[in-house]
């Protein structure tokens, strides 16, 4: 299928069965035209080597339109009613390796399954690490909901630390950002940021960058634009910034909006692990306790103050609509899993120190990394659901996911 072909297709309407043509279209053109010569683009130990190479760009083209290419559709029946106030939630759903935990939570938890709109980052389609499902495209036909997917990456890996243990191979080898809603979806747009670091230069070899979606949702009394976010972990807290600068600079004209998904404050320069190394012995220093208790749970007072107060210069509140000073993930020094994703670009001599500087507290250290920002709106209840996470023997994410409502006045 020819790259023009599949632009005609990205955003005309879903066909009886909720699913869009542009799914079918970028599916075909990435296992015909782009699959075959992955192998060889990975070679790559740099973008720039990346696109000197005739072979990349033969397919530059072809790679632009899986990449600028929303994934939309639905599958609701009888249209949700108005309602007072709605309710929504921003999950990190860890690539949808627990699709169907997340599926069961999603309808029989006592607060995710009142929710109206999800903003979700970290979506699979077509990973082996997730069993190559299409996971907002599952998530909105189980749920009988409208969603749109944003692809943020085409993996030319498995994926990273624990992840290259998966069984099989990558089908299509997407990742990206989703938002799903009860109530119609419409002007879809995708909001491209820099990338931090060069994503060919490690082991994850990723083409494209993170990518925000955004979208206004159809209340039946009620407009607003909501934005799902997943600003990169590994960058600097000035890089977190820029990302969310950008999308705030595409959100001027939008009058009621709410932002949400993982921002990655983790109060860090994360963008070379020299950096993080000596970020983390300087935090040291200060005291994990003083860290934990001012900083790690408040990163808007000192580290990640720039990207929050660029919040507050834009209109945008992120006070009444978080829970302040609460959890969302922990860094968990005895996880195995833990280790060898962290042990890819940190050497193994620092976890000895970060066991050793956790001690008192059980080798576990809370993090406040998901966020809601909203302008013009009135918010109210905010929660982190931590049992998604917390006491299961499996646990559905390594976030929590947080919600809040959204009064109409």
């Amino acid at each position: 299928m020819r790259t023009s072909e599949v632009n005609r297709t990205a955003m005309a309407a879903v066909d009886g069965s909720g699913d869009s043509p542009a799914a079918a279209a970028v599916s075909e053109l990435i296992r015909t035209r782009i699959r075959p010569h992955l192998r060889e683009l990975a070679r790559h130990g740099s973008t720039a080597r990346l696109q000197a190479d005739p072979v990349y760009q033969s397919l530059a083209a072809d790679l632009r339109t899986v990449l600028e290419t929303p994934e939309t559709g639905g599958f609701a029946g009888a249209p949700a009613p108005p309602r007072p106030r709605y309710r929504f939630l921003a999950w990190n759903i860890e690539r949808g390796i627990e699709l169907d935990g997340q599926m069961d939570a999603l309808r029989s938890h006592p607060y995710l399954r009142t929710c109206d709109v999800l903003l979700l980052t970290e979506a699979d389609l077509g990973m082996a690490r997730s069993k190559n499902r299409a996971v907002a495209r599952e998530l909105a036909r189980e749920l009988e909901m409208h969603y749109a997917f944003a692809p943020c990456y085409l993996n030319l890996a498995k994926g990273a630390g624990v992840e290259y243990h998966a069984e099989g191979e990558n089908d299509l080898g997407l990742h990206g950002n989703a938002l799903l809603s009860r109530y119609p979806i419409g002007n879809v747009r995708l909001i491209r940021l820099r990338n931090g670091i060069d994503k060919m230069a490690g082991r994850e070899k990723r083409l494209g960058s993170q990518t925000a979606i955004a979208a206004d949702i159809h209340f039946p009394n009620y407009r607003l634009t909501a934005v799902s976010v997943h600003l990169d972990a590994n960058s600097s807290q000035r890089h977190r910034r820029e990302q969310m600068a950008q999308i705030l600079g595409e959100l001027r004209r939008c009058r009621r909006v709410i932002i949400g998904g993982d921002w990655n404050t983790t109060t860090y320069n994360s963008s070379r692990a020299l950096f993080a190394i000596a970020g983390f012995a300087r935090r040291v220093l200060m005291g994990v306790d003083h860290v934990i208790r001012n900083h790690y749970l408040y990163p808007y007072r000192y580290f990640e103050r720039g990207l929050f107060e660029l919040l507050e210069a834009e209109g945008f509140d992120y006070r009444l609509c978080n829970r302040l000073g609460e959890r969302t993930t922990t860094y968990d020094a005895g996880c195995p899993k833990t280790r060898e994703n962290l042990g890819e670009w940190v050497p193994g001599w620092c976890f000895v120190f970060i066991r050793w500087s956790l001690r008192k507290h059980g080798g576990v250290c809370p993090l406040k990394i998901d966020w809601f920002a909203t302008r013009n709106l009135c918010t109210a209840d905010p929660v982190v659901i931590h049992d998604v996470r917390e006491g299961r023997a499996t646990p559905l994410s390594d976030h929590d996911a947080i919600g809040v409502d959204v009064v109409i006045e």
